[in-house]
């Protein structure tokens, strides 16, 4: 059950992203997330009248809200470096690092992970440096330059990275009673910190016209894959669940591919293949 709720969570955080990066490209990534954390509470509510679950304590709340700050930094940043670099390079670089954390925090409290999954630690890793290059050679012309970091997004991708992965840490210490109370909680701190920052930034919040449509698109994604994830990391290790929902860029890179017809160099196809057998290889264990 735990493969396919991280999997059902990969595919549909990967769908958000593309949609919530795309939206960016063309209104404020501010607008675009305050919106849909907003339009999300609208399902969440809906999924509390089916499962709410037991009481929630106050640490559950407070671990609830505090994943919530760092989802929504993780978002805007995520969408930030969608909507100004390429996605086949963006969300793998995040998709690794939110990986990576939640497995070495198992590693420090207590988890066990086999020595396969140790050394797709070591690959996930050097996936990051590839996908981070434009190439080298023939590539690199057409890239517009030498082998260099492709900076175009790349810091908000590793600072989106970085938040998501305790994003998934902190949701996954709340306890199994406490049903899906720690997301409401969750929404509302990212809802609240967004805000805040879109105000004292003093950056628009009006979506460009006809956006709302995909705005609310990208929040209830984004609310169903976190419910996802969530009850993920309660049927099984926090290391193996997050890893599976992290695999979210194939989604974003097939829609990617699909509608923007973006290409990839030799060396950022290698980082891709690198990446996944990374994955794979932590999810082994």
């Amino acid at each position: 059950m735990t493969i396919l709720l991280g999997l059902g969570a990969a595919i549909t955080y990967g769908s958000a992203d593309f949609i919530g990066g795309l939206l960016s490209r063309r209104t404020s990534v501010f607008s675009v997330v305050l919106l849909s954390q907003s339009a999300g509470l609208i399902e969440l509510a809906l999924a509390l009248a089916l499962y709410s679950g037991g009481a929630a304590s106050a640490g559950d709340l407070g671990y609830g809200a505090a994943a919530g700050v760092a989802g929504g930094a993780g978002i805007t940043f995520l969408y930030s470096g969608l909507a100004s670099g390429r996605m086949s390079i963006i969300a793998p670089t995040t998709a690794v690092e939110a990986a990576v954390i939640p497995l070495l925090f198992g590693l420090a409290t207590g988890e066990r992970p086999s020595p396969g999954a140790l050394a797709g630690v070591v690959l996930a890793l050097a996936a990051i440096g590839f996908v981070s290059y434009s190439g080298s050679g023939e590539e690199a012309g057409r890239a517009g330059g030498p082998l260099r970091l492709a900076g175009s997004g790349m810091p908000q991708a590793l600072l989106a990275g970085v938040a998501f992965g305790v994003f998934f840490i902190l949701l996954e210490r709340t306890g199994a009673d406490a049903g899906l109370w720690p997301l409401v909680s969750a929404r509302f701190a990212s809802i609240a910190v967004v805000g805040a920052v879109a105000v004292i930034a003093r950056r628009s919040l009006r979506p460009a016209p006809g956006s709302f449509p995909g705005i609310l698109a990208a929040g209830c994604l984004d609310v169903t894959a976190n419910i996802l994830f969530l009850l993920a990391t309660r049927t099984g290790l926090l290391s193996l669940a997050a890893v599976l929902t992290s695999m979210y860029p194939a989604s974003t890179v097939v829609l990617a591919r699909v509608v923007l017809h973006e290409r990839m160099t030799t060396l950022q196809t290698t980082g891709l293949g690198l990446a996944l057998a990374g994955i794979a290889l932590i999810a082994s264990g």
